[in-house]
């Protein structure tokens, strides 16, 4: 017995004093080399080109919409469709990219993508009317859609990883602002040159550089994993349905009007069908496309509100400033100077905003843009009808400075907590940040648009009430402005309903000029409103330490 028990001691005893198999290690990858200045400032120019070649390839359209009607023999609703069909798919494509750029690699997703681009653009040059136009500008908009999204990989990769957040996104989000002045800065002498096919011939001409560079200079790939399920194509073609109606329905509706086209109200039924049936969907399922319960949680509806806030103080120059040129009649070739100085501008206050993002005093940033868009806004909503682009040099310079430093700190404070929580989020970050930055955009489009319609009509109506033909004033203005006919038309009735309609049309200017007034002080005071939250936001976050911090001394005393 006592020789059992001390065999058995025995043996326990070598086994503990057996060496114990150390798991070999497992090979570190080392970090990436720093780039050289002149190869970053490569990839940096890189960024700029695609940003330039998807900008352009959409804003040149939106510039020069009625220009083109005469060439495509379209009404201004007819015309309207070609941005429509430019943004349906361009609404949710990218959220179906980066599954397909994690599944099958980075390097074919950018030459597949630049190729689909090239084609895209191509195809515009064989573009005779508009039905073969609206046609092309869904596939533009399709192919769009990875440009924007190589442009923010080319600008982050020419850093490295602890300034990718802070300066490399600043910079690449001061780039898609560029693209939209410019294209109002080059029309003019691309449209004196050929019109329609002048303005693709410069897209393809841009794409076909863009092309080489893309294979020349490679980016930093991630590892493969297969993030694709069966059920992500159902959920991914429910969203895409549901983004795409919506964002025709937001396109056209001021212009056929809400209430009454019926098909606007179909589009609106089939939008919440779809992203009804996608939730639905998503739901249940344990790895989702979408998690709508992060997407929904407090903070990201927090941050969805700040970029929506963006969208509409940013619309003021992009939408509403443009159409108030335009009903003054002044055309692209008139405010080329202001839009040269809107460039400059934005390029001054990103690169403000980026010296800002490498400091502690990020929020500056925010609360610096507010403040210059409330004030460039209210000096916009006192223009009357003889206002000119020099007079709005001020205004529109502070705007647009403004736009371009608000959206970095957010970008970088909500990717910063996207990446903290893990690469898959990263596709429920791209939910938001495209809900808002292209639903968000034409959403602000239309709310504004159908505000100044509802305001022209107001104000139309205040203007005519005090046009009588007893008022001396009235009547004199009558003869001034009949004047001019009175050697054609001898019957004096018809002289003075001649000028009574030349008096109607400077009334409907007038009104149109008021109401646009009252859309710039509306974004104003919204800029404003903003600027006192985010000032007591805080305010509130600096006191919280202290009110923590007492109970503590209190009980230390």
């Amino acid at each position: 017995m006592n020789t059992a028990a001390q065999r058995i001691a025995n043996d326990n005893r070598i086994e503990d004093e057996a060496p114990v198999a150390v798991p070999a290690p497992q090979p570190v990858q080392p970090p990436p080399a720093p780039m050289s200045p002149a190869r970053a400032a490569v990839y940096m120019a890189s960024s700029l080109l695609l940003f330039l070649t998807q900008g352009l390839g959409m804003n040149l359209l939106n510039a020069n919409l009625y220009q083109l009607q005469g060439s495509l023999s379209a009404t201004t609703s007819e015309i309207a469709w070609l941005s429509a069909a430019y943004m349906a798919p361009y609404a949710s494509m990218s959220i179906a990219l980066f599954k397909i750029r994690s599944q099958y690699g980075l390097r074919r997703f950018a030459e597949l993508s630049i190729v689909c681009f090239v084609f895209a653009s191509i195809l515009n040059l064989f573009v005779s009317d508009l039905h073969s136009a609206t046609v092309v500008r869904f596939l533009s908009g399709m192919a769009a859609a990875p440009l924007s999204t190589l442009g923010f990989l080319y600008m982050l990769e020419a850093f490295p990883p602890a300034r990718k957040l802070s300066v490399g996104l600043s910079l690449a989000l001061m780039n898609t602002t560029l693209s939209a002045p410019i294209a109002r800065i080059i029309s003019p002498p691309l449209m004196e040159l050929g019109g329609w096919h002048a303005l693709y011939t410069f897209e393809m001409g841009l794409a076909l550089i863009a092309l080489p560079v893309v294979y020349l200079l490679p980016l930093t790939a991630p590892p493969r994993a297969k993030v694709i399920q069966k059920m992500d194509i159902l959920s991914y073609l429910l969203l895409a349905i549901g983004f795409g109606c919506l964002a025709v329905f937001l396109t056209l509706g001021r212009l056929y009007w809400w209430f009454e086209a019926p098909w606007l109200g179909l589009l609106l039924a089939g939008a919440i069908t779809s992203l009804t049936l996608m939730v639905a969907f998503e739901l249940p399922r344990k790895m989702p496309l979408i998690d709508l319960r992060w997407v929904f949680s407090r903070e990201n509806m927090h941050m969805a509100g700040i970029l929506l806030l963006f969208r509409v103080v940013s619309s003021e120059q992009t939408t509403t400033a443009a159409n108030f040129y335009q009903q003054l009649g002044l055309l692209n070739d008139q405010t080329q100077t202001m839009y040269a100085i809107i460039v400059l501008a934005s390029l001054a206050g990103g690169l403000v905003c980026t010296v800002l993002m490498m400091t502690r005093y990020v929020e500056t940033a925010h609360v610096l843009a507010l403040v210059l868009v409330a004030a460039g806004a209210f000096l916009d909503s006192q223009s009357t009808s003889l206002t000119r682009p020099e007079q709005m040099y001020l205004s529109q310079a502070m705007v647009a400075a403004g736009a371009a430093m608000f959206l970095p700190p957010v970008m970088s404070k909500g990717f910063a907590a996207v990446l903290a929580k893990g690469a898959p989020f990263i596709v429920n970050f791209l939910v938001i940040f495209l809900f808002t930055q292209s639903i968000g955009a034409l959403w602000a489009q239309a709310a504004l648009g159908t505000f100044v319609t509802i305001r022209e009509k107001f104000h139309s109506n205040v203007l005519v009430e005090h046009i009588l033909l007893t008022n001396p004033f009235v009547a004199q203005r009558v003869s001034q402005l009949s004047a001019s006919y009175g050697k054609v038309i001898t019957d004096k009735s018809l002289l003075n309903a001649e000028g009574l309609q030349l008096l109607g049309q400077q009334v409907t200017r007038e009104a149109n000029i008021l109401a646009y007034n009252d859309a710039f002080l509306v974004i104003s005071i919204a800029s404003a409103i903003g600027l006192v939250l985010l000032l007591g936001h805080l305010a509130w976050a600096r006191l919280i330490p202290h009110k923590t911090a007492a109970p503590a001394v209190a009980a230390q005393s």
